[in-house]
């Protein structure tokens, strides 16, 4: 390997190289910051904008004066605070005595020797009982219905608005308008439509029909006419031959005339399916049985998310999230967008109507189920200062206010139902072991009692994305037993805290190979057995991570049939066409009959999931080059957008120029390869600062068509490109090697930095 005779040599400290920029944020931020400014109430000081929201758009309705609930909150955080940051503080000591065991015995651990030496220090628990969840009141998206989950960022309405409304997706335009169908030569889409195209749109959507609800004789592609009679679905086809489906059950209702009727459902493997028929149509008009499209049941699930996929570090930033997850509970929400030069405004779907097989109507949802994603306890908000004029942690603010939104659904008081039983659902991040699960709990308590909420209402959902919670999975799900409706595998942010944690041991392997490793197939596989043996099946969701590249979903449709087919229920997407593409894998894979004949045991963690991915071989100048150039890229390429223009996940083409879908949880592994690297000689800081500049040149190469993108180069001495340098270069010094604490200091000092400009705009 290049540079091998420095491997296990950690480099000179970077302690000295910041003190200039340090000394640059420090100047920033003593500045007043005109959007700072606070109430005091019930102890606390409020920034004016979330006094406002609250008092004036949250709480009215809701039969909570504001006295009460700010004093309410007050006490929160004077309760809880404490335990936050204990929690941390043990975060802190577990990784110093992980730091030093790899420090006294750096490269491979013996699994046995290394599992005694976490279970002595507390790190790893021993549960090897039963335990069974039994949380109530869950609807059934999440008991009965596997589906694609679609993950948005809570700040960008427009997303939000197509988000809520993915539940229902065509087939035909995600079959036309992607990938999914060959594009080259005859095939290609072109600037007008093109029927050859369309034509093979036609024949996938036939054999969709065809595995979904089989005919007895013939194919849903020779149908000419579907007609209804005593609740059965007759099919007539090309020759005037009637036939019917193989199981009639599978046709739950129509719209419209039944001898021609407008639409045709169907449900399979518990997701429903809409056959929309209108001769009048031109699609329509050009088919034998004048079918104008396929609706897909498929973005079951939605999770709003407030962290990992948003940028916001100011009091107005968390309201918008909050002001956006509040419309969505009151079903208001709505939002104005041009598509082809027409400005059309897209508001929340009501529910969809049919007739039913015994001719009584019939109602299924029009929108997704929506989940939030809170941030984890990690970081503060400025947005309250508690009685000590300490920042209050943002996680615990998170739970208190979107509860008082969700309160709008739960009391009914708008004009949409987001949870039909009556239960608010939470997917909480980064939590580290069952302490930190436990704790969680103890917050959603208090809320509920809070804002006076049945017990229990708060649901959670645990992403087994952090080691200490992967090999302590059993226990983190005992601790939430009577709440809990979800767990996932998490890649990014698994890979980054494996990184980090064991970042003293040695030199990774390279950031592609990590997928191959013995540790992810553990990690994988022991999620789904787990939850299988805690009863998940049936009562909660067992999921599986992202879909990183929304422009390729011919990949998308070949590989990712491998979570239903491993026991995931979910899996996320990043769109709405994603997510009617991804719905094809839980038509093809029946997830509950996989469930049936899966062993019921319940396993005990393996060690398999300590191994650590440290690189076995050498890798020449080449490749190291490459692995640099790539992860540099994909860093500077995301925190440009990040730090400059407030946004937290977006399609960032890497030095392919393939569009990869890039968050907190990419920049976190990526950061915390190169940091490795760097500590253990494969890669000199002289390498990391001469890359940086020649990919900060590349990206502003690929955004030099954005007309609000502020180029790094030539100076390289902006927030944006500093932010990414420290992300590498203190990377082994950030907690966990979570991008936040970097993140949000630069972007703060981009906000002030650029006031003056802002407030002559």
């Amino acid at each position: 390997m290049a540079g091998q005779q420095k491997k296990w040599q950690r480099p000179t400290s970077t302690k000295f190289l910041f003190s200039a920029q340090q000394a640059y944020l420090s100047e920033i931020q003593k500045k007043e910051h005109p959007m700072s400014t606070r109430i005091k109430v019930s102890g606390l000081s409020v920034a004016e904008p979330l006094l406002d929201f609250v008092d004036k758009v949250a709480l009215p309705g809701t039969g909570i004066s504001p006295e009460e609930f700010w004093a309410g909150a007050a006490s929160i955080f004077r309760d809880l605070t404490p335990r936050n940051r204990e929690l941390l503080e043990i975060r802190d000591d577990f990784q110093e005595r992980i730091d030093a065991y790899h420090r006294r015995s750096p490269g491979p651990v013996d699994s046995s020797d290394y599992a005694q030496f976490l279970r002595k220090i507390g790190y790893l628990v021993d549960d090897f009982d039963d335990v069974t969840i039994s949380p109530s009141r869950v609807d059934v998206e999440i008991t009965n219905q596997p589906g694609p989950q679609l993950v948005v960022p809570l700040l960008n309405r427009r997303f939000v608005a197509n988000a809520v409304n993915a539940r229902w997706g065509s087939l035909y335009d995600a079959f036309y308008g992607t990938d999914a169908i060959d594009q080259s030569d005859e095939l290609a889409p072109g600037s007008s439509y093109n029927p050859v195209r369309g034509r093979a749109v036609v024949t996938e959507g036939r054999r969709v029909l065809d595995m979904c609800a089989p005919l007895n004789e013939g194919s849903h592609s020779g149908a000419v006419a579907y007609s209804v009679a005593a609740g059965d679905l007759l099919i007539t086809l090309a020759g005037g031959k009637t036939t019917s489906l193989v199981k009639q059950n599978g046709f739950v209702g129509y719209r419209g005339n039944p001898q021609n009727p407008g639409a045709l459902l169907f449900v399979h493997h518990g997701l429903h399916i809409e056959v929309v028929v209108d001769r009048h149509d031109p699609v329509g008009a050009a088919d034998a049985a004048g079918v104008k499209d396929i609706l897909l049941e498929s973005a079951v699930t939605t999770i709003m998310d407030l962290e990992d996929s948003v940028a916001a570090v100011t009091a107005e930033d968390k309201v918008l999230g909050y002001r956006n997850w509040l419309e969505l509970m009151q079903g208001t929400l709505s939002e104005k967008v041009v598509k082809d030069g027409v400005l059309t405004e897209r508001k929340m779907l009501a529910d969809r109507e049919y007739t039913a097989r015994d001719g009584q109507p019939r109602r299924l949802r029009g929108r997704s189920l929506l989940f939030i994603r809170q941030v984890g306890h990690l970081m503060t908000t400025d947005s309250v200062l508690d009685e000590e004029g300490n920042e209050v942690p943002e996680g615990i603010l998170d739970a208190i206010i979107t509860a008082v939104g969700s309160l709008h659904d739960l009391e009914k008081l708008g004009t949409l139902r987001n949870s039909q039983m009556g239960s608010m659902y939470v997917v909480k991040p980064k939590m580290h072991g069952p302490d930190e699960v436990a704790f969680t709990v103890a917050l959603f308590e208090r809320v509920e009692r809070l804002l006076k909420m049945e017990p229990k209402t708060i649901k959670l959902g645990i992403m087994d994305e952090e080691r200490r919670t992967s090999v302590n999975l059993r226990a983190c799900i005992r601790a939430a037993s009577e709440r809990i409706v979800f767990i996932n595998t998490g890649f990014l942010d698994r890979t980054g805290d494996e990184i980090r944690t064991s970042t003293f041991a040695g030199a990774f392997v390279r950031k592609a190979e990590m997928k191959h490793e013995q540790w992810i197939a553990a990690y994988e596989a022991q999620n789904v057995r787990i939850g299988l043996a805690a009863g998940f099946s049936g009562l909660a969701q067992i999921g599986k991570g992202m879909w990183a590249m929304p422009d390729l979903m011919s990949a998308m449709l070949k590989q990712k049939i491998g979570q239903p087919r491993s026991g995931a229920t979910t899996s996320w997407v990043p769109s709405p066409t994603a997510a009617t593409l991804h719905a094809l894998h839980y038509h093809e894979v029946d997830v509950f009959e996989v469930h049936r004949v899966m062993s019921p045991t319940n396993p005990a963690e393996g060690e398999e999931i300590l191994t650590l991915p440290l690189a076995p071989t050498n890798y020449s100048d080449d490749e190291i080059h490459e692995e640099l150039d790539n992860n540099l890229q994909s860093i500077l390429g995301y925190v440009v957008r990040w730090i400059d223009q407030g946004i937290g996940c977006s399609k960032v083409p890497d030095v392919h120029n393939i569009a990869l879908m890039e968050d907190r949880a990419t920049c976190r592994i990526s950061s915390q390869h190169v940091a490795n690297w760097v500590l253990h000689g494969i890669v000199s800081i002289d390498q990391v600062e001469s890359a940086l500049r020649r990919m900060a040149a590349v990206v502003d190469d690929q955004n030099s068509k954005d007309p609000s993108y502020i180029p790094m180069g030539p100076a390289f001495d902006g927030d944006a490109f500093l932010a990414a340098r420290a992300l590498v270069l203190e990377g082994t010094s950030q907690p966990n090697g979570y991008t936040e604490p970097i993140l949000h200091k630069y972007r703060r000092a981009a906000i002030i930095a650029n006031e003056p400009q802002l407030a002559g705009s």
